[in-house]
C-alpha cells in the first residue's frame, strides 16, 4: 500500500533536512511514546547504512521492526527501509525549496505485507483510504508545525 502527502514548511530548505536527519531526537521521540529504538550500526557520521532496532506495541500485540537509512543527500532527500516480520516497505522524504525560507516536504511511504494476517490489515486500509490518508496528513502537518516552530524558536545570529 501506498501513502503519499505533501506539505509546506515556514523554514529553510537547510534547517528542515537538518531537523528531519537528526536521527537522535526521532529515536527520543520513539521512545516518549513507548517505543524501545536502539542503533545497531557502528556508523561514527550519519549515512546510508545506519540501522536501527524498534520495539513497540500496537493493536495489542509487541511489534519489532529493522529501519535502515538507504540514501541520504543533504538538502534534498533521504530513505528509509523498514523491515519486520510481517511487513517490509520504504519511505521517501524529498525537500524542494520553494523561497529562502519556505520548503515543500514530500513523503512516501510504500508496504508490503509477508503474512496473511498483514495483508488482510493492509486490505482494511485500502478500504478505509480516506480516513488512513487523512491521518497520514494530519501527521505530515503535526511534524511540519513542529518543524517550523523549532525554527521561530531558534536564536538569530
Amino acid at each position: 500500500m501506498k501513502l503519499s502527502g505533501r506539505t509546506d514548511i515556514g523554514a529553510p530548505i537547510a534547517f528542515v533536512f537538518a531537523a528531519l536527519s537528526d536521527f537522535e531526537a526521532w529515536e527520543r521521540s520513539a521512545m516518549r511514546r513507548g517505543a524501545d529504538v536502539h542503533r545497531t550500526d557502528k556508523l561514527r557520521a550519519a549515512g546510508p547504512g545506519m540501522t536501527w532496532q524498534a520495539r513497540f506495541a500496537w493493536r495489542g500485540r509487541e511489534r519489532q521492526l529493522q529501519v535502515r537509512l538507504t540514501k541520504l543527500q543533504p538538502n534534498l532527500n533521504l530513505s528509509l527501509a523498514f523491515d519486520g516480520p510481517s511487513v517490509e516497505g520504504v519511505m521517501n522524504i524529498e525537500l524542494v525549496e520553494l523561497a529562502a525560507k519556505r520548503t515543500r516536504m514530500l513523503m512516501q511511504v510504500d508496504m508490503k505485507p509477508r503474512t496473511l494476517a498483514a495483508r488482510l490489515f493492509i486490505q482494511s486500509m485500502r478500504l478505509a483510504k480516506g480516513r488512513v490518508q487523512r491521518k497520514y496528513d494530519a501527521r505530515l502537518q503535526a511534524v511540519a508545525r513542529d518543524i517550523e516552530q523549532r525554527f521561530i524558536g531558534q536564536p538569530t545570529l
